[in-house]
């Protein structure tokens, strides 16, 4: 798919002078209606072989476009902090807002490519990443953004002369590494990696615009004009349309489901209850001080009916813990920061290290609970969520995260119950607002999402935990022991 872009592209001094502010002034004045506009981000990856001006090429954006605008990050190897995290996380980072331009100078593609050519990296595994990165530019798409992809290329020779050229003079020397002149001698092997990779992740939302490099006037023109056009194009019409997610399974006719079925008589006295806290917290204790906690991190999320005890349940958990071992994240309405990115960019910035843990007092769930029953998002939203949910939860436990999902369940009589206990006390009274009353009323809406929602991302590598509620004693026990036993069995 190169052979277009080495046959020698080009285009006069003069040819380029002409033309260069005109694209100049109908980019900036593009980067400032999408800056009034608002509505969606624009993602620009830049990969391609070395010495095909990518650098160049980011550095003249800049030039050409207001810089206070644009978000540029240029990704080299890994640091220690970010293999402690999953391998997406530093990507997430670096997304700009809505409103806003991101370069991004060595992206994604980068790692894969290079180890596969390098034989660092198996066929098979170098497949799995370029499926999460198509998952992962699809839902940028779904989410609004406008990804152009640019991949600048030069022919063999071209790449040979390039180097001889950098290298014959001191001021520019220093662009060829020893890396760039070791990747050169397997050239022919790079570029069938590459090629691969670009057809496996050339879509329909995120297709690869393939830029000769060996012309500097052609190579600079043709970049601006792909993104003025893309821009153009997407602030006069509508995003691109994504094919629907699978259907979800139809009401059993008996009407029993998960939740339903659970065991809600199992209950502990307050001096069993005592004694088996005391006993589970000490293993819990123990545990997250085990020396194997420092190459995993764990990452904890708590869901439920409103006044099902997660807050209660969450604070005897963490009474067993140093508090410089974990932090929780209470989970409300999105922030204006937060709205400005995709739905799971507020849980991505949250995710930990090795020999850390995050508690999320409701969590990104709430795009197939909340947003699906109030109709904050469309059903095509919350319908792929599924997939990005798990997407995301596989990333987490790929890097080490052990990820502990907790459901407490409680009937529809005993939120009752816990409701007017909360009117009636002066302490607990903020617990209780009219929202929760409205949302009660949606309670069958709310229980058809949960059973979906168990069904669709109750995985192997991250399993919901259903516990049965009603009482309060018996459920936090359950909880600190039910995570205990996954601790235990991941280290």
């Amino acid at each position: 798919m190169f052979e277009s872009a080495e046959i020698g592209h080009q285009l006069t001094k003069s040819e380029f002078k002409r033309e260069e502010p005109k694209i100049r002034q109908a980019l900036l004045g593009a980067q400032y209606r999408l800056l009034e506009n608002g509505k969606f981000p624009v993602v620009i990856v830049v990969n391609g072989v070395d010495g095909a001006g990518k650098g160049e090429t980011v550095n003249l954006l800049n030039e050409w476009m207001d810089p206070r605008h644009i978000h540029t990050h240029a990704f080299g190897a890994m640091t220690d902090a970010e293999r402690e995290h999953p391998e997406m996380w530093r990507f997430w980072q670096a997304l700009p807002p809505k409103g806003r331009i991101g370069i991004l100078f060595g992206s994604w593609y980068t790692d894969p490519i290079i180890k596969r050519v390098m034989g660092h990296e198996k066929r098979a595994r170098f497949e799995r990443r370029l499926e999460r990165i198509r998952h992962f530019e699809r839902m940028l798409v779904a989410e609004g953004a406008l990804v152009l992809k640019l991949w600048f290329h030069l022919s063999k020779p071209a790449q040979k002369k390039r180097f001889k050229e950098l290298l014959a003079s001191k001021k520019t020397a220093w662009r060829v590494g020893p890396r760039d002149l070791e990747r050169f001698k397997r050239y022919d092997e790079f570029v069938d990696v590459c090629e691969h990779a670009l057809r496996e992740t050339g879509t329909g939302e995120a297709p690869w615009q393939v830029i000769e490099g060996s012309d500097p006037e052609y190579r600079s023109l043709t970049a601006g004009r792909l993104l003025l056009d893309a821009l153009d194009a997407r602030l006069k019409g509508a995003a691109p349309r994504l094919s629907p997610a699978a259907p979800l399974p139809r009401p059993p006719l008996d009407r029993r489901n998960v939740l339903n079925s659970l065991d809600y008589t199992r209950a502990l006295k307050p001096k069993a209850y005592d004694k088996r806290l005391e006993k589970a917290q000490g293993r819990l204790n123990q545990l997250t001080r085990h020396a194997k906690m420092q190459g995993h991190s764990l990452v904890m999320v708590f869901e439920g009916m409103d006044a099902a005890g997660k807050g209660s349940t969450i604070r005897r958990m963490t009474r067993a813990m140093d508090a410089r071992f974990y932090r929780v994240v209470p989970v409300a309405a999105p922030t204006d920061e937060e709205r400005a990115q995709p739905y799971l960019w507020r849980f991505w910035r949250h995710v930990p290290g090795h020999g850390k843990a995050v508690i999320f007092d409701r969590s990104w769930y709430g795009r197939v609970l909340v947003e699906r029953v109030e109709g904050f998002c469309t059903e095509a939203d919350w319908m792929r969520a599924y997939h990005e949910i798990n997407e995301f939860e596989e990333q987490l436990a790929d890097a080490g995260a052990i990820v502990a999902k907790f459901w407490m369940a409680v009937t529809p009589q005993e939120q009752l119950r816990r409701f007017r206990l909360r009117e009636k006390t002066p302490y607990k009274r903020f617990k209780i607002t009219e929202e929760d009353w409205r949302n009660r009323k949606k309670w069958p809406a709310y229980e058809r999402a949960i059973c979906d929602m168990v069904e669709r991302t109750s995985s192997e590598t991250a399993p919901w935990h259903l516990i049965a509620a009603n009482d309060k004693l018996h459920a936090r026990v359950e909880v600190i022991d039910r995570l205990c036993d996954l601790v235990e069995s991941r280290l």
